[in-house]
């Protein structure tokens, strides 16, 4: 099985840093989830809940007022507190 390497980051911690099954969340386009070898994909998230699947455990959700999601190569990495 294959797994997503995520990372949620601010300018003062590391918040996760983790193997996960999936991520989903919502944009201004609609809802989307990232899946192990989903393509480049880069989004800003607003005031949405971020849900991290971990194998065998119960969901981890996130609430930011602002992320930004970056998927490359089975690695998610979650920027926040980031003054845009």
């Amino acid at each position: 099985m294959q797994y997503l390497h995520i990372q949620i980051l601010s300018p003062k911690q590391t918040i996760f840093d983790g193997q996960a099954l999936s991520l989903s969340s919502k944009n201004s386009a609609g809802k989307f989830d990232i899946l192990p070898q989903h393509a480049n994909f880069i989004t800003l998230v607003e005031d949405q809940p971020i849900t991290v699947y971990l194998p065998d455990k119960k969901p981890l959700n996130f609430n930011f007022p602002k992320a930004i999601i970056y998927t490359s190569q089975n690695f998610v990495k979650i920027y926040t507190d980031i003054t845009l």
